[in-house]
């Protein structure tokens, strides 16, 4: 049984926690067991996050021996500044990392890995806000933040909030296999990425996994970057095979046409573009093989049902609210 142990503190951000709680109690369903999830604080009870959401730890560092640790999972949140001035927490999360097979962090939490030294010389990603902080509070590690999780030998760092799941999910996924990670964004109804990728774009789920390797090169071709050529010469090549050949394969193990699959890659593309940035649509158009604003809005308004602008407002007002 693998102790993977959360890490919280007052302040922290709850979709830290539940987040990959939730994906690695989905995983123990999916795969029959495996996973033994705790909670642990500086003290043990009621925690109030930083929403004012109060959550129980089962656990305080006083009670809960930091060994013997499989997977130890530091939250994030505004409290984590403070948080690194706790002598006794950061103490605790540097012993539990010495014996861990792997240690993570979710958004902000890195900093407590700082805190520890566990970082130093790694490469390491955070929430983009926090970015320059980082640079500035410890020069000594590298920050890069265009990566939802970055891993770094045992040490596994994620940015904000649910890029904690997308974290979760390749961390079961090296624990148990692509089906049960599967399994387990489907469940939770999650993009699942694609494995060993460190792009910010995600796999989605309406996705059929291809079944050979000539058309698994084609795929991770589209995947890997939406906006380059993806024509049927350019992919037949990717692949080694003929223009018909690929067309026929493709359609048979995707169950759509590589044209389809590109135009749905794209828009995927272009939604987490729209909701995350405010670069104009022509941009975002442009920059993901589309060529023009009105080929996008065609496409978006195909598969999503509304415009791109439309989409990009809705999203923010649904940020506001929550």
């Amino acid at each position: 049984m693998r102790r993977v142990v959360f890490v919280i503190y007052q302040g922290f951000q709850p979709l830290d926690l539940v987040g990959p709680h939730e994906v690695f109690e989905h995983a123990n369903t999916l795969a029959g067991g495996g996973y033994r999830c705790q909670v642990v604080a500086p003290a043990a009870g009621s925690v109030k996050a930083h929403s004012g959401l109060s959550l129980h730890a089962e656990h305080g560092i006083g009670d809960l021996a930091p060994d013997g640790v499989d997977t130890l999972v530091v939250a994030g949140g505004r409290g984590v500044d403070e948080a690194c001035h706790d002598a006794a927490l950061v103490d605790w999360i540097s012993a539990a990392a010495r014996g861990a097979r792997r240690v993570t962090s979710v958004c902000s939490g890195v900093f407590l890995l700082a805190a520890a030294g566990l970082v130093q010389g790694l490469r390491v990603t955070t929430h983009w806000a926090r970015e320059e902080q980082l640079r500035r509070a410890h020069p000594e590690v590298v920050v890069d933040c265009d990566p939802i999780f970055i891993r770094e030998g045992r040490v596994w760092t994620s940015a904000g909030v649910t890029a904690g799941m997308d974290l979760s999910l390749a961390l079961v996924e090296d624990d148990h296999g692509r089906d049960t990670a599967h399994a387990v964004a489907q469940e939770l109804v999650m993009f699942l990425r694609r494995p060993g990728s460190q792009s910010q774009f995600s796999v989605p789920l309406w996705g059929a996994r291809p079944t050979t390797d000539p058309i698994r090169e084609a795929v991770a071709a589209v995947i890997s970057s939406p906006g380059s050529r993806h024509g049927i010469p350019d992919l037949a090549a990717r692949a080694g095979l003929s223009p018909r050949h690929l067309q026929r394969r493709f359609t048979a193990e995707l169950g759509m046409p590589p044209a389809t699959y590109v135009e749905r890659v794209r828009v995927e593309a272009a939604r987490r573009a729209l909701a995350e940035a405010d670069d104009p649509v022509d941009a975002i158009a442009r920059r993901l093989g589309f060529g023009s604003a009105e080929t996008l809005r065609r496409a978006f308004h195909r598969h999503v049902g509304v415009a791109p602008s439309d989409y990009r407002e809705r999203f923010r007002a649904m940020k506001e609210y929550a």
